[in-house]
């Protein structure tokens, strides 16, 4: 062997390396015609089976969790109004809430539904929501993991409830808190369900919104993180690149392989 004739390792390494490509190539392809088919389903289907914004939301409130929501925002809501006693405060609260939720909504994606299970003492850390979340991106079109688990309201109702009492000067106050929070609640399940649907993207706006979950979801899941919005947060903390810009990654459907 000369010293210009490459060794076993070497040979072995650039063979790795060749392989390495040829199965990210494949995975880049694979993610592409998913995206490239449901874009296409959604954009070609024929008129009679168009489903329209009244069919989704039928299908909506089969789902227990709407009508929890639901629930609880009609029952705080009358309490509000029985309370009475309005101020500005009531109008501010709402409005940062309002502003608010696209970083809340993104720490929540990030730090809960994203969280990795560890063990301390031999005993497994891996809450219901990390669980059920990793279940929803090994299958997106499993229409009921789009939702809040009914599960996780035993604890959350109460604690909400807790909250909007205990947590504020006014009650009335800590209702309007109650009130707005189970409003934008519903507003994240329908938005999140209706991306998830089968429902065609109409409005420029909503096509934003519905391209940037899905890119979350087939491209790369450690970006574009918001839900509710085409990306507000995810631009300000830097989780939202030129998809162009961004490898395909191999764990978008298998989070416990990351």
């Amino acid at each position: 062997m000369t010293a210009l004739e490459p060794t076993g390792a070497i040979t072995r390494v650039r063979r790795w390396l060749h392989d390495r490509r040829v199965a990210q190539a494949r995975v880049e392809a694979l993610a592409s015609a998913q995206v490239d088919a449901d874009e296409d389903h959604l954009a070609r289907r024929p008129r009679t089976a168009t489903v329209t914004l009244a069919d989704a939301a039928g299908r909506f409130w089969r789902h227990p969790s709407p009508w929890i929501i639901a629930t609880t925002m009609l029952v705080a809501g009358t309490a509000r109004v029985v309370v009475g006693g309005y101020h500005v405060s009531d109008l501010v609260l709402v409005l940062v809430m309002l502003a608010s939720f696209p970083f809340v909504e993104w720490v929540i994606h990030v730090f809960v539904l994203h969280f990795k299970p560890f063990e301390v003492a031999g005993v497994t850390i891996d809450p219901l929501l990390a669980r059920e979340h990793r279940a929803h991106h090994a299958d997106p079109r499993d229409i009921p993991l789009v939702f809040i688990p009914p599960k996780v309201y035993w604890w959350l109702l109460p604690t909400l409830v807790a909250v909007s009492v205990f947590a504020f000067a006014r009650l009335g106050l800590g209702l309007t808190y109650l009130v707005a929070l189970t409003a934008i609640g519903l507003v994240y399940e329908w938005v999140h369900y209706l991306i998830h649907s089968d429902y065609k993207p109409v409005t420029a706006a909503y096509r934003s919104v519905w391209r940037n979950h899905r890119l979350h979801h087939y491209k790369n899941e450690n970006y574009w993180f918001t839900v509710t919005t085409a990306g507000t947060a995810d631009r300000i903390l830097r989780t939202f690149p030129d998809p162009a810009t961004v490898p395909t990654s191999p764990t978008a459907r298998d989070l416990d392989a990351r």
